[in-house]
């Protein structure tokens, strides 16, 4: 098995887990943090879905720089409802997906750089930057989510196995 076929495989499966997490979000919900350090469930929604795009921008590009000279930090528009968050984690998710079938598994081996205004933050291989930078990321901040979900007293659905409020 080719190791894309693996890595598409595991994006079916967090993507999935990641849609049954956000779908237990409430839109009353959105403007709630759990610290005052901590992103209000809109931001905290909006960043993981963007982890996806990241992973196109991956598999499509050498390098990204998060705060190009002379240009400005791009700020998300931030989510304003549960429904428009999963309307945009599928096509993040189905546009992640593509990239990565388009590509080959000698392609996961190219260097890629993370950039800030036009120095280089690291490189590593694209298959390290998938793994690391796109799906544990993406896994960290559904646990997160996880965590304040169980903190607004709703219940949790099952990631890689029933969760308690399942088994109620």
């Amino acid at each position: 098995m080719d190791v894309k076929e693996l890595l598409l495989g595991e994006l079916d499966t967090e993507l999935a887990a990641t849609r049954a997490m956000l779908g237990r979000l409430k839109d009353e919900n959105l403007a709630w943090r759990p610290h005052p350090r901590s992103w209000n469930m809109a931001q905290l929604t909006t960043h993981m879905l963007m982890i996806p795009e990241w992973g196109r921008v991956t598999l499509a590009t050498p390098c990204f720089d998060i705060a190009p000279e002379g240009g400005a930090i791009p700020s998300p528009t931030l989510v304003t409802s549960i429904q428009e968050a999963l309307e945009r984690l599928d096509a993040n998710g189905a546009q992640a997906r593509a990239a990565l079938e388009s590509c080959e598994d000698m392609d996961l081996a190219w260097p890629w750089s993370l950039l800030r205004g036009g120095q280089v933050l690291s490189t590593h291989t694209r298959l390290q930057v998938w793994r690391g930078m796109i799906m544990n990321h993406l896994i960290h901040h559904r646990g997160q989510l996880s965590v304040c979900l169980r903190l607004l007293e709703q219940p949790l659905p099952a990631v890689y196995g029933p969760s308690a409020d399942e088994q109620a």
